[in-house]
């Protein structure tokens, strides 16, 4: 797959790739690294706390993270493999892929991240707080899943007119 990191921007809901389980990542070159580099740009830029891959487009197993609380810096997490502790704690989240969306989502309280770094190499993290919820809510995005998928009846009904409006500027 022939990419510019470049041409890359956030993809809103209901794109396809959005909905499609993303690729592991076998190859870890340049590319990796200036994409991850252009995710965090637009990371940045939207005042957001994570992007995944396929956000931007693609179809890889890969996002990008910093929670902004002291001592976090910006991550990536590649091919990441994620165990669940504690039990289930409602938070707001937002999502840069859902504009104007938000709702109280349901996620196990602590969280065991493995993944790879833009080099291949293997990390392991745990956390309790709020990088395990930001790590929750982007392996979502590399299963398909969306914070649609995890809402309340009521915040589904609640959200229905801004999903519409979604589904509306799609198809302009």
């Amino acid at each position: 797959m022939s990419v510019d990191p470049s041409k890359l921007g956030i993809v809103h809901f209901p794109a396809d790739v959005l909905r499609r389980k993303a690729k592991p990542i076998v190859a870890f070159d340049d590319l990796v690294g200036a994409v991850a580099r252009r995710m965090f740009e637009l990371m940045h830029e939207a005042e957001g706390v994570g992007l995944a891959a396929p956000q931007v487009g693609l179809p890889w197993r890969m996002f990008v993270a910093n929670s902004r609380e002291p001592g976090d810096e910006d991550r990536i997490y590649i091919n990441p493999k994620l165990t669940f502790d504690g039990g289930l704690v409602p938070h707001d989240e937002g999502c840069l892929s859902l504009p104007g969306i938000r709702a109280d989502i349901r996620r196990p309280s602590h969280v065991t991240i493995v993944a790879l770094d833009a080099q291949g190499r293997e990390f392991t993290m745990t956390s309790g707080g709020f990088p395990a919820r930001i790590w929750q809510h982007e392996n979502d995005h590399l299963d398909g899943v969306l914070i649609l998928d995890r809402m309340t009846t009521i915040d589904r009904i609640a959200t229905r007119r801004a999903v519409k409006d979604l589904l509306a500027a799609a198809e302009t």
